[in-house]
């Protein structure tokens, strides 16, 4: 699939945003667009979109630039959203809740066949149009229906063990919620750790960092 070998983490966090783009690019009837004019949209420079295209094969046509709707597709087939990965989500509180609820996992190469909870208050509730089993059910459906994936929204005391028995289970990736940097021991298993509260850090950097600039060129210009 990868023309040029191994693909950098950041270029391979920049196709989903690629695809969401070219998606809205589709809605708006838009057929073809440029490197540079993609560029301008994304906040990209027009070098940095071919290079990461280029990862995976030219794309593009010299004097036409880039088929909207096939340039989505193909993105769409390296980033696995035509795949029906069997995905289960452990953890039915409130956040748990929201995923099921608001992320549409079959767009996204997943498809979510089980929800899990070791509140027995809990397991029998219908989340998403699932009924929320016990965790003691867990080990069983594994083997039963073999899911790939992994949804972890669980206390950080339980996130190693419950990763593990998944792993012996046969589950291959994991989407981590919890606040557990999970670091695991087996080959060939892909875990995307999630931490939202890291991200809103992220964002009051960011804010700080405009308002005391704003502040000091406030101050220059006073003087």
């Amino acid at each position: 699939m990868y023309k040029n070998g191994e693909v950098s983490a950041s270029v391979i966090k920049r196709l989903p945003r690629y695809y969401r783009f070219l998606g809205e690019l589709i809605k708006q009837k838009v057929e073809r667009i440029s490197s540079r004019e993609l560029a301008a949209l994304m906040k990209l420079t027009a070098s940095q979109i071919r290079q990461d295209l280029n990862c995976f094969g030219g794309f593009g046509q010299q004097g036409y630039g880039y088929n909207v709707k096939d340039l989505h597709e193909q993105i769409g087939k390296i980033l696995g959203v035509d795949q029906k990965l069997g995905t289960i989500l452990i953890g039915a509180g409130n956040l748990g809740r929201a995923i099921a609820s608001h992320i549409n996992f079959e767009t996204r190469g997943c498809e979510l066949i089980g929800i899990f909870d070791s509140d027995k208050a809990v397991a029998g509730k219908v989340v998403a149009q699932t009924t929320v089993r016990h965790t003691d059910e867990l080990e069983f459906f594994c083997r039963t229906y073999k899911p790939e994936v992994a949804v972890l929204c669980i206390p950080k005391a339980t996130t190693q063990s419950v990763a593990d028995l998944l792993v012996n289970l046969g589950v291959k990736a994991f989407w981590n919620f919890s606040h557990y940097d999970l670091s695991i021991d087996y080959e060939n298993i892909v875990v995307e750790n999630v931490h939202l509260g890291d991200s809103l850090l992220t964002l009051t950097y960011g804010v700080t960092h405009l308002l005391s600039e704003s502040e000091d060129k406030k101050n220059s210009e006073d003087k």
